[in-house]
C-alpha cells in the first residue's frame, strides 16, 4: 500500500476515534455540568439568600458554564440546569435539609422522603453573648495592632486585577475566644450562609466523634459494611477511613468526568458508590485524599443511628450544642448527608466549630467530643509522609525529622485547619488561642496564607 494511502487511512481512523471519544466525553461531562449548575443555583439561592443573576454571574460565570442554562424555579423551590438544551438536571430544596439533586430517583420519591430535619434555634442569638449567641462583649482592642489587622483584612479583600480576582467574602478572627476582626464583602454579612465544600469533611470528623463517644462505633472496628465482610476490604478499619488511608481505589479529580464528580453529581447514594471500589493498597499504608472515603464515613454514621431521628440527631448532639444553628449539611438523593462536600454555614458558625476543636472538644465548659478526640484528629496519619493530614483535618506538623518542610513554615507547627474548594478555610492555632475563618470564591490567585497568618500573629498581644 502506498505511504500516502496509509497516512490518509491512519488520519481518517484517528479522526473517527477522536470523534467517538469526544461524543463519549460529552455524554459523561454534560450531565455533570448541568447538575453542578442546578445544585449551585439551588443552594446559593435558598440557603445563601442570593439572587439568580448574581449566582450566574459569579459561581456560574466561567467559560465552562457559558453554554449552560440555569434557572431558579421559586414555584416549587427548585433549580434546573441544562447545556444547549441537553442533559437536563434538577435540584430540589427542602426546608431544614437544603438542596438535593434528582439523581437515580424520581422527584416524587425524593419529596416523599421522611428525613427528620433539625428544629429551629430555641433563642434569639442577638440577646445571648458570643459564642453561644451573637451579642459581642467588649474587647480591649488597645492590646492589638489594629492598624496591622486592618491592613491584613484590606489585602484579602482587595483585587489585584480583573483576571486575578481573590473574591474574599468573609474574614473572621477570634482570639482568646473574642472576635477581634469581622469583615464581609458587599452583599454578604454575618447572617449569610456560605459553602464550606471540603471543610464538610471536618464536620464529618465531629459526627464520627459523637458516635465513638456513645459507643456506636470504634476506631479499630473493621468489616464495616455488609458488602465488605467477605472480601479483602473486611480489614479496613474506621481509623483507616478517618485518616483517608483506606487503600481503596479512587481518583480525586474535578477537572472532568470521573469518580468524584460522578459520585457528587450523578449518583443517588454517594457512600455506596464510593464503597464499591476495589482495594489498591493495604489499609493504613498510603494516604490519599478522598471525598469517597468521607462519604463512606457518612454512610456508616447513618447506618449506626436510628433512622427515625436521622439526620436531626447529629445536629442536636453536636452542632446545636456548639451554637451552630445556621449549619446545613445537604443529603444525597438516598437521604445520607454528603459528608465530603455539601455544607453551608455563616462565618460565625464556622468559627464556632473551630473554637470547639481549639478547646479540646469542650463548649462553654461542657465536653461534647470524646476525651482525646482532638488529639487523635491532629495526629498525622501513618501514610501522610509529610505530616500533612490527620483525621479529616489538614495539619501543619511537617515532615518527620524535618518539621520546617511544611506548607506554612512561618506559622506554628500545632496549627491544623479545614480547607475547601474555592478558598474556604478555618485555621486553628492552639498555641496562639486563635481561630481564623476565610470564605470566598477564589478559583485562582490564592493569597499567601503563610504570610497572612504570620502577620496576623505579629498583630496579637505579646
Amino acid at each position: 500500500m502506498p505511504i500516502r494511502k496509509i497516512v490518509r487511512w491512519l488520519l481518517a481512523f484517528t479522526g473517527a476515534g477522536l470523534s467517538v471519544y469526544a461524543v463519549f466525553y460529552l455524554w459523561q461531562a454534560l450531565p455533570v455540568i448541568s447538575a453542578y449548575g442546578a445544585k449551585t443555583m439551588c443552594s446559593c439561592a435558598y440557603l445563601g439568600g442570593r439572587m439568580a443573576n448574581d449566582i450566574i454571574e459569579n459561581e456560574l460565570g466561567s467559560i465552562l458554564f457559558s453554554a449552560g442554562s440555569f434557572r431558579l424555579n421559586t414555584a416549587d423551590s427548585s433549580a434546573s440546569g441544562s447545556v444547549l438544551g441537553m442533559a437536563r438536571r434538577k435540584a430540589v430544596y427542602r426546608k431544614g435539609l437544603g438542596c438535593t439533586l434528582v439523581n437515580e430517583i424520581s422527584e416524587d420519591e425524593l419529596r416523599a422522603q421522611t428525613l427528620k430535619p433539625p428544629s429551629a434555634r430555641p433563642y434569639d442569638p442577638d440577646t445571648v453573648l458570643w459564642p453561644a449567641g451573637d451579642k459581642l462583649p467588649e474587647t480591649n482592642m488597645d492590646l492589638y495592632n489594629v492598624k496591622r489587622l486592618n491592613e491584613i483584612a484590606d489585602s484579602l479583600f482587595s483585587e489585584p486585577g480583573p483576571k486575578a480576582v481573590i473574591r474574599t467574602r468573609a474574614l473572621l478572627i477570634v482570639h482568646n475566644g473574642n472576635i477581634i476582626l469581622e469583615k464581609y464583602a458587599i452583599g454578604f454579612g454575618r447572617e449569610s450562609r456560605m459553602a464550606g465544600w471540603s471543610m464538610t469533611k471536618s464536620l464529618t470528623n465531629g459526627i464520627i466523634g459523637i458516635l465513638v463517644k456513645e459507643g456506636k462505633l470504634s476506631l479499630n472496628q473493621s468489616a464495616l459494611l455488609e458488602e465488605w465482610k467477605n472480601d479483602n476490604r473486611s480489614s479496613i478499619t474506621l481509623n483507616n477511613l478517618m485518616q483517608s488511608s483506606s487503600g481503596l481505589q479512587w481518583e480525586e479529580d474535578y477537572s472532568g468526568p470521573g469518580a468524584t464528580t460522578t459520585m457528587l453529581f450523578k449518583k443517588k447514594d454517594a457512600g455506596r458508590y464510593a464503597a464499591q471500589f476495589p482495594p489498591e493498597h493495604p489499609p493504613g499504608e498510603v494516604f490519599y485524599y478522598s471525598s469517597g472515603t468521607t462519604n463512606i464515613l457518612s454512610l456508616l454514621a447513618r447506618n449506626n443511628l436510628a433512622e427515625a431521628s436521622y439526620p436531626a440527631y447529629v445536629y442536636h448532639e453536636l452542632f446545636y450544642k456548639a451554637g451552630m444553628f445556621s449549619l446545613v449539611i445537604e443529603p444525597d438523593p438516598g437521604g445520607t448527608l454528603v459528608g465530603s462536600s455539601f455544607s453551608w454555614a455563616t462565618a460565625r458558625d464556622w468559627a464556632r466549630f473551630g473554637l470547639l476543636y481549639l478547646n479540646d472538644g469542650y463548649w462553654l465548659g461542657k465536653r461534647i467530643l470524646p476525651e482525646g478526640w482532638v488529639e487523635y484528629s491532629v495526629t498525622p496519619a501513618k501514610g501522610a509522609k509529610k505530616g500533612e493530614y490527620g483525621a479529616q483535618f489538614w495539619l501543619n506538623t511537617g515532615e518527620p525529622g524535618n518539621a520546617k518542610n511544611r506548607l506554612f513554615p512561618d506559622v506554628p507547627e500545632d496549627m491544623f485547619y479545614m480547607a475547601g474548594y474555592e478558598g474556604q478555610y478555618v485555621f486553628i492555632i492552639p498555641s496562639k488561642n486563635l481561630v481564623v475563618v476565610r470564605l470566598g470564591l477564589t478559583t485562582g490567585n490564592e493569597p499567601d496564607y503563610n504570610h497572612v497568618l504570620k502577620n496576623l500573629i505579629a498583630a496579637l498581644p505579646r
